[in-house]
């Protein structure tokens, strides 16, 4: 395996003006997500056939030539289970790789299991065993060692003839256009728009609060999310999510009793005063503006019934199709496409996944039926 470390922006823009020539070029990222909100770039593996880099986005001052790479749509990104690589570029350089398909994707249209391993599928099909003892490694921290640098080389060196095999054994199974769909699908799904006002209907057990208690979470999941996005800190690094519930339940208003219910005591020493004031805003909130109550699907009536009759039909899809069930339509999309019939009466600007592209011919529209 033969890779240039690349640290100057005249080796990228040199790097990636021949990837663009390629038909196809091999992506992978790898960054540290432990405290912060958004994960952190280390490092940028390039692939386009001939030349394989490693491109060192931490002390390059101008990414410009590989943001146009990302975009370039002549060119076809191939990634392995990327969605988290997906919000990398998105964080980093405001864009996503297009177009992209991911060979987790393409794997699992074969047979494979949905969240099938590279390691796993490269042993599979390639019949060589990667080292991934690596994976834990700080990626921000340098230098970085030779027998690093060679973990994250192979993920783009066997990228290659892993993804050669798959697209000739999709394309015979007639599912290339499908795989290319999903991985458009999953790109979509990755990408979210934050509302900090709405934030509290993402805390878990937010619904087994009462309005008035809702009243409270609300304005305080608003300015926990801004503080972790102002911070750039993981949500719980601000506040755990079990003591902002705890406080919106009981509407606790003094640090004491906030140390007795045991949370976090160096989040309460700083931001034990923010909290106190929010909670005493929000018990003056009007009682017709009250949040409505979270109302869970699987306590709504009828919803046992109706969930095992659609399951049965995907049961059926995945027997005359081949896929797997959890593949053609986890419990998750099917929820959210319970969810769009009897809450969103069917609002076409906002499908659910059922109701797109392959799914929607293979089984989505005998789901709609019978709903």
């Amino acid at each position: 395996m033969n890779y240039q470390i690349i640290t100057q922006s005249a080796q990228l823009d040199a790097v990636c003006h021949n990837a663009r020539e390629a038909d196809v070029v091999m992506l992978d990222t790898e960054f540290v997500r432990t405290r912060t909100y958004y994960p952190q770039l280390g490092l940028i593996q390039l692939f386009d056939g001939q030349n394989l880099s490693l491109i060192d986005p931490t002390i390059i001052e101008d990414m410009t030539s590989f943001v146009e790479l990302l975009k370039d749509t002549s060119v076809l990104k191939v990634l392995h289970a990327c969605g988290e690589d997906l919000e990398v570029f998105h964080n980093s350089f405001g864009c996503l790789p297009y177009p992209m398909v991911d060979t987790q994707i393409m794997a699992a249209f074969l047979g494979h299991g949905l969240s099938t391993g590279f390691a796993a599928l490269v042993e599979n099909y390639l019949g060589v065993e990667l080292d991934k003892s690596e994976s834990r490694t700080d990626w921000l921290a340098r230098p970085l060692t030779e027998k690093q640098l060679e973990y994250a080389a192979a993920d783009v060196f066997y990228l290659q003839p892993l993804y050669e095999q798959l697209f000739e054994k999709i394309t015979q199974a007639g599912w290339w256009e499908a795989a290319q769909q999903e991985s458009d699908l999953i790109a979509a799904k990755r990408i979210k728009v934050v509302n900090p006002e709405m934030a509290y209907l993402d805390v878990k057990g937010a619904w087994q609060l009462k309005p008035s208690e809702l009243a409270i979470l609300k304005p305080l999941a608003t300015w926990r999310l801004k503080e972790a996005l102002r911070r750039d800190l993981a949500l719980n690094f601000v506040f755990k999510e079990n003591d902002l519930l705890t406080v919106a339940r009981y509407g606790i208003e003094n640090r004491h009793q906030m140390e007795q219910e045991g949370m976090d005591y160096r989040s309460v020493q700083r931001h034990s005063a923010r909290i106190i004031s929010i909670v005493k805003s929000a018990k003056q909130t009007p009682v017709d503006e009250y949040p409505h109550k979270i109302e869970r699907l699987m306590d709504m009536t009828g919803y046992k019934q109706k969930f095992k009759i659609l399951k049965d039909e995907v049961k059926r899809a995945s027997q005359t199709s081949g896929l797997a069930t959890e593949f053609l339509a986890s419990k998750k999309q099917l929820n959210q496409f319970i969810s769009w019939v009897w809450k969103k009466d069917r609002d076409p600007a906002k499908l659910p996944d059922v109701m797109q592209s392959w799914r929607l011919e293979l089984f989505g529209e005998k789901l709609n039926k019978l709903l």
